[in-house]
């Protein structure tokens, strides 16, 4: 399947998007996280394009995507906006979403603030905002797996993370079983030459530093802090959760309670995967997305 590459403008932002399908058919976009860029869903780009229009965009700051200044510009308003400015470019008003890590997080409040923007919503390993801030509130082991967050919020983490040609970005994709990379070496290659455009590593990071969901510290509560109303927060269209249970950054606790805020909930869970679970058993993830969004 043929992939396409457009820049188009959303409100002013330039978006670099991967296509894949004929437009007119059913959109089904997909939403990378960090480190990542639009290649994270090449796979899925070739087999969903057979029967959809596919998305796959750099996330603003991202890769080839504009890179605004500013924390500002990397809240959840705009990234939202986003979103629903590339698919009303392709004539469209809503679409099926696949959403992981920070692409997720996008996805969730999509989903609960326009809800009629999605017809259903794939997740994978992100956490939703209301089980995210009471486990980084009340959660230990959670609290000790996100102090990373708080190392990508400084100053100098962009030229901390791209020392010694990315050897700590690369080191984010080993299974920490296995101590196998999740990227083969072309993926490593154009992840490289994304990581190091210019401006590129401060604007991914700037998505850490605007969010309020963070572990507490002696100097700020963080999480803790935060009076969320599980009310804003629901997410009413048909949701197929799928995560990755090695993921050493997101753990399981964070699918406790969570079919109290998504009614129409589904879990697949991959015991053996880890974070990187579309690169890892993409014979597992195909499926379970396929099966999901077959079902009436």
């Amino acid at each position: 399947m043929l992939q396409h590459h457009d820049v188009i403008l959303s409100d002013g932002q330039r978006l670099h998007v991967a296509s894949s399908g004929k437009v007119g058919r059913p959109l089904l976009m997909f939403a990378h996280g960090f480190p990542e860029c639009w290649a994270a869903w090449q796979t899925q780009l070739a087999a969903f394009g057979q029967d959809h229009f596919c998305l796959a965009p750099d996330l603003r700051g991202y890769n080839l995507s504009g890179k605004p200044e500013g924390i500002a510009a990397y809240r959840v308003q705009p990234l939202m906006d986003d979103f629903l400015g590339l698919m009303r470019h392709f004539g469209y008003e809503q679409c099926a979403l696949v959403a992981h890590d920070w692409g997720g997080a996008v996805a969730w409040s999509l989903a609960a603030r326009e809800p009629r923007s999605l017809s259903k919503l794939v997740i994978i390993n992100s956490p939703h905002p209301i089980p995210f801030a009471r486990a980084l509130a009340h959660n230990p082991k959670q609290q000790a797996a996100s102090q990373y967050m708080l190392r990508f919020r400084e100053a100098d983490a962009a030229e901390f993370l791209l020392q010694d040609d990315c050897a700590r970005l690369l080191a984010l994709f080993r299974h920490p079983i296995t101590g196998k990379s999740a990227l083969d070496e072309a993926e490593i290659a154009l992840y490289k030459q994304a990581w190091n455009r210019p401006g590129a590593m401060d604007a991914m990071l700037n998505y850490y530093r605007a969010s309020p969901l963070v572990p507490p510290t002696a100097e700020q509560a963080g999480a803790a802090g935060l009076k969320l109303d599980p009310e804003d927060f629901l997410v009413p269209m048909p949701t197929l959760v799928i995560w990755g249970e090695q993921d050493q950054a997101l753990l399981p606790v964070l699918l406790e309670g969570l079919g109290a805020v998504v009614p129409d909930l589904h879990i697949h869970r991959v015991p053996g995967a880890s974070h990187w679970v579309v690169h890892e058993e993409p014979e597992a993830v195909e499926p379970a997305i396929r099966s999901f969004l077959a079902a009436t």
